[in-house]
């Protein structure tokens, strides 16, 4: 099949998808207000709260959640073939991660802004807080550490790209400080700031950084160090305002996205390269099944919990009219998909072009497959590039820089996050220094994650992958239900919301209770003594949310049944201008 085939078809399914379903979404069943006053303008303070260009949020937004999982997730899962990872991608981008990203940012815009789990105490019940939190805070630990080592195996696997992914720290606060002091457009600085990165690239080849010296001089590997500089930048990023550092580095990483998937997308047409892998993959007997695994293993790239943690949790911070949830909601969506798409081509036909073994060699295997994953997409990146008269060692390190850009940008907003759900479990267990306290708030954020990363071996791909996936899926399930149930208080119809929020509650505790059986048979001791206590403290929790989500939304489609004895129509409107109302009041 040739590869340039399956990108146009998935592309033109993803622009149907905007134009038509996210129009049906906004219209009927989200009912947009462009006269809604959002949060950013009722408790603006410049530092959280801050109306934004709407193309400056998507930036922010798309960038946040586009890390290195929409790339990592595909490049595992093409081992079971490039058919159901394609199938799940462009399917469940349409209708489950437009759906669920979209809707996430809405409710949270029509509620002061507030993060999912709050959201789940006001729209399910008090209890689902507190147990929506615990999930949300053991997602945002794998998210963090996860993303931690892949920016550190890049560090050390190509420190060529260690140059060109600093340089952009000082050039984001640079063009912040310019955007934000002469109230000017960030297009022109950003397009800037990028020539400068990529100006640097030649300058990395040249002078490599490692950090083994210093690992040698207090005697530890070189992954030890470079996961707690990692972390020690993100504690620092994580408490400066948002147009310092974070807006700015977004839109400069956006332009960073849109040039590599122009160098994918030309690389394709160009080469005409032929997808190397099968349909379906002959896999050995021995391998996980891609039902249910295939639907944790993809999550950024068809749907994701951590979307509605960075919708409800910045995004929804930054919205300047409530009719741009749409763009930033389902456009972020569609623009992850797109990224999930190339990782999957890079890693069935690209990867092949630089690499003098078959594809069944480097895909051996699942534990190959999930090892490889991350330098599998580079160098199909770097295939697709020399079909464009690149250099492959340029554009390896092109590569290597756009994903530990994304991966370096969703730790900033990742650690961010869970410093505002530290806060709230310490409000909830009335701690009040955990929940005052931003510095003591900001340090449990990083030494978490920080300590899980550290585990040594294949710890990240090879197991904590599938947990961060499961958990990442249920998030986005439970994430769904609050939607649900805000949707069809409002006297709207729910099936959009439903539907995929049933098939991935069905999917996730799959995985869940497959995982636990693995983790507790397992030889491994930190199987036995960490992850499967784990898991199990995750599944229970989920059932009990599901319990809470499933009275809540038979409560509310009672609700729904009493108010059609009246006017719906009319009584759905008025309850949509009491919210305005009292939101702006607020």
């Amino acid at each position: 099949m040739p590869a340039v085939v399956v990108l146009v078809a998935a592309l033109a399914i993803f622009a149907l998808g905007y134009r038509y379903y996210s129009a049906y979404l906004s219209k009927r069943v989200f009912a947009l207000d462009p006269a809604f006053t959002t949060p950013a303008h009722a408790y603006k303070d410049g530092v959280d709260f801050l109306p934004t260009n709407k193309h400056i949020v998507f930036s922010h937004h798309f960038i946040s959640v586009a890390g290195a999982a929409p790339i990592v997730g595909p490049a595992v899962a093409v081992f079971w073939g490039w058919g159901p990872a394609l199938v799940w991608v462009v399917l469940g981008t349409v209708f489950a991660a437009g759906v669920h990203d979209f809707g996430a940012l809405a409710v949270s815009v029509r509620h002061k802004a507030k993060s999912i789990g709050t959201l789940a105490s006001e729209v399910i019940g008090k209890r689902a807080r507190a147990l929506f939190l615990v999930i949300i805070f053991f997602l945002l630990t794998l998210v963090n550490a996860v993303f931690s080592v892949v920016i550190t195996n890049l560090f050390i696997g190509t420190p060529e790209a260690v140059l060109p992914v600093l340089v952009p720290i000082p050039l984001a606060v640079v063009v912040g400080q310019f955007v934000y002091r002469r109230r000017t457009a960030a297009l022109l600085p950003s397009v800037v700031a990028l020539v400068l990165i990529y100006a640097c690239i030649p300058l990395g080849q040249s002078f490599p950084v490692t950090v083994d010296p210093l690992a040698g001089l207090l005697g530890v590997e070189p992954r030890m160090v470079w996961i707690v500089l990692i972390f020690a930048y993100a504690f620092l990023a994580s408490r400066l305002p948002v147009w310092l550092l974070l807006q700015p580095r977004d839109y400069v990483n956006q332009q960073q996205m849109l040039v590599a998937l122009l160098v994918i997308l030309l690389g394709v047409a160009v080469g005409m390269d032929t997808i190397a892998a099968p349909v379906v993959n002959d896999v050995p007997a021995d391998s996980p099944s891609w039902f249910p695994l295939l639907f944790i293993t993809v999550a950024c790239g068809a749907i994701s919990g951590f979307h509605s943690l960075v919708a409800s949790g910045t995004t929804a911070k930054q919205l300047d009219k409530e009719t741009d949830a749409r763009y930033v909601g389902y456009m972020g969506a569609v623009g992850e998909g797109s990224l999930a798409l190339c990782s999957i081509l890079a890693c069935t036909a690209g990867v092949v072009i630089v690499s003098d073994q078959s594809w069944d060699a480097i895909y051996a295997d699942f534990g190959t497959a999930s090892a490889g994953a991350t330098g599998n997409f580079v160098n199909g990146v770097a295939g697709f590039a020399s079909n464009l008269g690149i250099p492959a060692a340029t554009a390896t390190v092109f590569a290597a820089v756009v994903v530990i850009s994304f991966a370096a940008t969703t730790m900033d907003t990742g650690v961010r996050l869970q410093r505002y759900i530290v806060q709230e479990i310490g409000e909830i267990a009335r701690v009040r220094p955990l929940a005052r306290n931003l510095t003591l708030a900001t340090v449990v954020a990083t030494l978490v994650p920080l300590a899980l990363a550290m585990i040594p071996g294949d710890f990240a791909f090879g197991t904590l992958w599938q947990l961060f996936g499961t958990t990442n899926q249920l998030t986005a399930g439970l994430a769904l239900a609050v939607v649900a149930v805000w949707v069809t208080k409002k006297s709207r119809n729910p099936v959009a919301v439903l539907v995929p929020l049933v098939f991935l509650m069905v999917m996730t505790s799959w995985a869940l209770v497959t995982n636990l059986w693995k983790f507790a048979t397992s030889d491994e001791l930190v199987d036995v003594v960490l992850l499967a206590p784990l898991d199990a403290v995750i599944f229970v929790v989920a059932l009990w949310l599901m319990v809470e989500a499933a009275l809540a939304l038979r409560k509310a489609w009672a609700e729904r049944g009493a108010l059609q004895a009246g006017s719906p129509a009319a009584q759905d409107g008025q309850d949509d201008a009491v919210e305005t109302t009292a939101d702006t009041e607020a």
